[in-house]
């Protein structure tokens, strides 16, 4: 079978949109498949739709990467776009063509560099994850290339700077998509924490900061990447090899905080995509985190614990989707700021994704470090909605006791803290090591003392928890009726009330 490129898809009298000749106007710092099935495909429908016309050059952060695969099928790959969409199973497959070529900095630095050097660059795109925009000092301007990913852009911008000097517009739109507050704002930070440290002089401090604008930006799409197990099949089905398939869900939605002049330059809008750009990305994270994010945590594990496995699965029980939608709608949706119905129309994606036929999202990777996910995800909304009502909100207190029951574990083990479902298998909870040994010291604790002592932790929570009116009786209530009547009944319990 022929390898993907353009030949290829010559020979087979291919009739999708292809570009093969542009400038390549954005670097892009990261070719996994995160980026591929977002930005990449964003880039793609803004060529095709509005005459974006530009060409991505790829470069990949760490060491071992895909650039030679990449490069093998000149930068073309197939995205599937899989989910429901509308109540309709969607299944929406494209071969991408804005990627250029991939570069990797451990073999050739100089070609990466000699990227600055190019008039027509305007953008960049990174995700390098969580760890990468981290300021290291050990880092030196004369190593090639920097080590972390703030200090090989920090040497991108300074040859930029070397080559165009003060010129106007040669600057960088610089969009950050790593999953930290504030992205953006972090990685302009390293970068000029860099810049000091390097004594790279104060014109061009100053010229990192007038002529580039680092944006902070949410990004929200599952992508689930190669699909090892249909690969073959898929390939058989397409006609030609292609070793970088990447998929994904249908549901995509790109905020980029930055100035209005932007519009103009990203035409996102005139091509019609799902991307925003806002002087203000906050509220769009918080509804993302509270609605979603939020969600998840507040009702898998008691979903876990009734039976599930499969957040699929969980929407097609009456009771527990029910449970998701009454937290979602009557007790995290007051607690927001935006537009009432924005948020209605965002929850409403929320339950399309987690019924996605193509994803098997099991409830116990969710449970990943659930203390600092409800802290974070949903503990904000048990405030507001008690500031706003002076009430508990019950669905939120009883994902609480959830997150209490499932953490009740008798075994301490190398591997995590092991627990065990009512109908008697175990599982294993995964968590801080000071986390897990709290609860196995506290395995023996009747409903009331347990409960006392999770929320009286101030570790986990900043606070403590049994100075909200009330919340720690009716946790304790909830514990002692999930032990006794199990989780699926206090679901239903609290979809009567």
């Amino acid at each position: 079978m022929e390898k993907l490129c353009y030949e290829t898809l010559e020979k087979q009298g291919y009739d999708g949109y292809l570009l093969k000749d542009a400038p390549e106007r954005v670097l892009q710092f990261g070719e996994g498949n995160f980026l591929r099935a977002f930005v990449d495909y964003f880039i793609d429908m803004m060529n095709e739709k509005a005459g974006f016309h530009s060409k991505v050059v790829l470069c990949q952060p760490i060491a071992p990467g895909l650039a030679d695969m990449i490069n093998e099928q000149e930068g073309l790959y197939t995205l599937f776009l899989r989910g429901f969409e509308n109540g309709k199973k969607v299944n929406d497959k494209r071969v991408i063509s804005c990627v250029s070529r991939c570069l990797n900095p451990y073999q050739d630095y100089d070609a990466v560099l000699a990227c600055a050097e190019n008039p027509d660059l305007r953008f960049i795109a990174c995700n390098t994850t969580e760890a990468g925009i981290t300021y290291d000092p050990a880092c030196s301007f004369t190593d090639v290339p920097a080590d972390s990913y703030p200090g090989k852009l920090t040497q991108f911008l300074y040859k930029r700077f070397e080559t165009f000097g003060k010129e106007s517009g040669k600057g960088f739109v610089i969009l950050s998509c790593e999953l930290i507050d504030n992205n953006g704002k972090e990685l302009e930070k390293c970068v000029l924490q860099y810049a000091d440290q390097w004594k790279l002089g104060e014109e061009f401090v100053n010229w990192i900061k007038q002529e580039n604008i680092f944006c902070s930006t949410l990004v929200d799409r599952i992508v689930t990447g190669y699909p090892r197990n249909e690969a073959a099949s898929i390939c058989d089905e397409l006609g030609y090899q292609d070793n970088i398939i990447d998929t994904g869900e249908v549901f995509g939605f790109w905020v980029i905080e930055g100035p209005e002049s932007l519009k103009e330059e990203l035409p996102f809008e005139k091509a019609g995509l799902p991307v925003l750009i806002t002087d203000d990305h906050k509220p769009y994270k918080q509804r993302k985190v509270r609605i979603l994010n939020g969600a998840h945590t507040s009702f898998v594990l008691g979903a876990y614990l009734a039976g599930q496995d499969i957040v699929r699965d969980c929407m097609e029980d009456e009771v527990i989707c029910g449970f998701m939608n009454k937290t979602i709608y009557d007790e995290i949706i007051p607690t927001l700021t935006l537009p009432k119905e924005e948020l209605k129309s965002f929850a409403a994606s929320v339950t399309e994704r987690f019924k996605n036929p193509f994803i098997d999202h099991a409830l116990l990777s969710i449970s990943l470090n659930s203390t600092s996910k409800w802290k974070a995800r949903v503990m904000p909304s048990l405030k507001g909605y008690i500031a706003n009502t002076g009430k508990l909100p019950e669905c939120i207190t009883a994902s609480f006791a959830f997150y209490i029951a499932f953490y009740r574990g008798k075994q301490l083990t190398e591997d995590g803290l092991i627990a065990a479902r009512p109908a008697g298998n175990e599982y294993t909870v995964k968590d801080d090591r000071p986390i897990l040994k709290f609860f196995y010291d506290h395995r023996e604790d009747d409903a009331r003392t347990l409960v006392h002592a999770v929320c009286s932790n101030e570790e986990f929570w900043g606070e403590d928890l049994t100075a909200i009116a009330g919340f720690e009786d009716a946790v304790a209530g909830y514990v002692a009726d999930i032990w006794e009547k199990g989780a699926y009944e206090v679901m239903k319990g609290c979809l009567d009330k």
